[in-house]
């Protein structure tokens, strides 16, 4: 077992720390998308029905998906909060926090009755529900992925920025295979009780994400910033005020992991069932297939950016995205079985590669004193318009008189922002080695 020393003199963390550190950063966020999935999932079968009560179809998709894009609105609120937070009190913490908060909210999701039985008060909770999943996603990913990034070999830092990541397609893999399993029952009990099994399966999925958070170690180099009092006193301020453009050029480079996969998974599964008339069971099938072969793209996407660098790989997945997304869709149009899976599948293949070098990338864009604050705005900045895309989508299907040609034209150009901004990255980089060293100092504020 090797050994290496801390940044800046911090304490020597070993390998097998770096590794533990990573898992529970991976766990932790995996019971975070698992809760925030199935909101997206039930949005587009349950939510639109029991309690967005109204006689047209269309109406009800797009008022559910309003309380969907909710959520992401609310990310920022997260991002500040616990940006400002984790910047100053420390990363371990604020993650207990975040993860505590969405277990318990999405298990109440499943205890909340619906319209029929307590009329215009159903989608209100929902939605308040939402906002505070909002609030606790906003603050989780960014510093699951700091403390893990922190605590890594430089050398080896692409594949330990990446375990947080395999976090997403693990939770879809859990959301969608347990509203797969509820979705075999009899309409009736599905509408009753059985959709909310999956989210009253957040209480023993919180206790297991708490046991492993609460063994994790605080970031070295948080504690050497604490030690010498380098941390600065408004870091989400200072970010805005001095690393703007790092800001929003990570939050391009973020746009496409979030935003295209939510078009291709939550949008996807409703214009399959109420668009094309195909079973859910297909569409959520064609998820989770997509889903097991993502966690093999972001093991790999982490191995590249060790060896071609995190903006390299932003830049060529986010292409080969744009070049994939008309043929994912005729083959999704086809309504055939094999060729939906496939065609969801190789969409979402390619836009994770870039989502799979997020972590590494936005790491190397802000400073140690303000990396909580820069990384988690960044992530929510993108995922504030990524929470309309299902809503953007649907609206341009409309408009489109139920043709994929508008919808498919709206992931190009996702895809296209994701790649200039990948391509902009390395200049505006605050450094690799400023990812574990704390050379860089905070300025006097």
């Amino acid at each position: 077992m090797s050994e290496r020393s801390g940044p800046a003199g911090a304490a020597a963390v070993t390998d097998a720390e770096a590794r533990k550190v990573a898992f529970g950063a991976f766990v932790g966020t995996a019971l975070e998308w698992y809760d925030f999935f199935l909101y997206g999932t039930a949005a587009s079968l349950v939510f639109n029905r029991l309690y967005f009560a109204t006689d047209d179809a269309l109406v009800a998709t797009l008022a559910a998906f309003a309380s969907f894009a909710v959520g992401f609105a609310a990310r920022p609120l997260g991002a500040v909060i616990f940006g400002h937070l984790g910047d100053r009190i420390g990363r371990k913490r604020c993650l207990i926090v975040t993860v505590t908060m969405i277990g318990l909210v999405t298990a109440l999701i499943g205890l909340l009755p619906g319209y029929a039985t307590i009329g215009v008060a159903a989608p209100v909770l929902l939605t308040l529900f939402r906002l505070l999943q909002g609030v606790a996603v906003g603050g989780e990913w960014g510093g699951a992925v700091t403390l893990a990034v922190e605590h890594a070999p430089p050398e080896r830092r692409g594949r330990y920025a990446a375990m947080p990541q395999i976090g997403s397609p693990v939770g879809t893999l859990l959301s969608s295979g347990a509203f797969l399993a509820v979705s075999a029952l009899p309409p009736e009990s599905f509408d009753s009780w059985g959709w909310r099994v999956p989210f009253l399966a957040a209480f023993p999925l919180l206790a297991i994400a708490l046991w492993l958070r609460r063994r994790v170690e605080e970031s070295p180099l948080f504690e050497k910033l604490l030690e010498e009092d380098e941390r600065a006193s408004s870091p989400v301020l200072q970010v805005f005020a001095t690393a703007w453009p790092q800001l929003l050029v990570g939050a391009g480079t973020a746009f496409l992991g979030v935003g295209g996969f939510y078009l291709i998974t939550t949008f996807v599964i409703s214009y399959g069932t109420t668009t094309l008339g195909m079973p859910r069971s297909v569409l959520l099938a064609a998820t989770l297939v997509a889903a097991a072969v993502e966690i093999v793209v972001l093991v790999l996407g982490g191995r590249l950016a060790e060896r071609h660098g995190a903006a390299r790989v932003t830049v060529g997945g986010a292409l080969g995205a744009a070049l994939v997304a008309f043929p994912a869709f005729w083959l999704i149009d086809t309504t055939a079985v094999v060729a939906v899976v496939v065609g969801v599948t190789l969409a979402t293949a390619l836009l994770s590669v870039p989502y799979a070098v997020s972590g590494a990338l936005l790491t190397e864009l802000f400073p140690p004193h303000l990396r909580y604050s820069g990384v988690a705005l960044s992530a929510n900045i993108a995922g504030v318009v990524s929470g309309f895309v299902p809503l953007a989508a649907t609206a341009l299907l409309a408009l489109g008189g139920g043709s994929s040609v508008l919808p498919t034209l709206l992931l190009v150009g996702i895809s296209l922002v994701t790649a200039g901004c990948g391509f902009l990255a390395p200049r505006l980089s605050a450094g690799r080695d400023a990812v574990t060293t704390a050379e860089v100092r905070a300025p006097a504020d």
